[in-house]
């Protein structure tokens, strides 16, 4: 299963290292669901998404607690733990992140280059001059049928 929509990060995320090398890092996420109350605020869903491999290293300058992203998230699950304060247990919902893709600017607004999680570029980090090459709707045939 699969859950994918936009979410704000929740805390300033840190890369650290399994004792075999291999980069992690664990990222709150906050999606809005479901029609907002008398307050005037949406009910929050809190997700804690690890991501694995090379682009924690790469992303992980750019994400900031309060970035806006747009996330594909695999193998959600909830984990249960005992509380700190020794009440019962409590619940989390855990996923691994598998995409990522930076869909608001930077509270600086001096945004770089967005990247999926793999590390590659968004089609928005793109030159401007390869988006204005791009094909428009002049490009297309007269002839097609809708």
């Amino acid at each position: 299963m699969l859950m994918v929509g936009v979410a704000r990060v929740g805390n300033e995320p840190v890369a650290r290292y399994t004792p075999d090398g291999k980069p992690v890092m664990d990222i709150s996420l906050a999606f809005d669901y479901g029609r907002k109350g008398g307050d005037g605020r949406r009910p929050t869903q809190w997700v804690n998404a690890t991501m694995w491999g090379e682009r924690v290293e790469r992303l992980q300058p750019y994400l900031s607690k309060g970035s806006q992203v747009f996330v594909t998230l695999s193998e959600p699950h909830i984990e249960t733990y005992e509380k700190k304060d020794g009440s019962g247990q409590g619940f989390s919902l855990r996923a691994r992140l598998t995409e990522l893709e930076f869909v608001g600017g930077r509270r600086d607004e001096s945004a770089g280059d967005t990247a999926d999680a793999s590390g590659a570029p968004s089609a928005s980090s793109r030159p401007a001059k390869a988006a204005a090459k791009a094909p428009g709707f002049d490009d297309l045939d007269d002839d097609i049928p809708f």
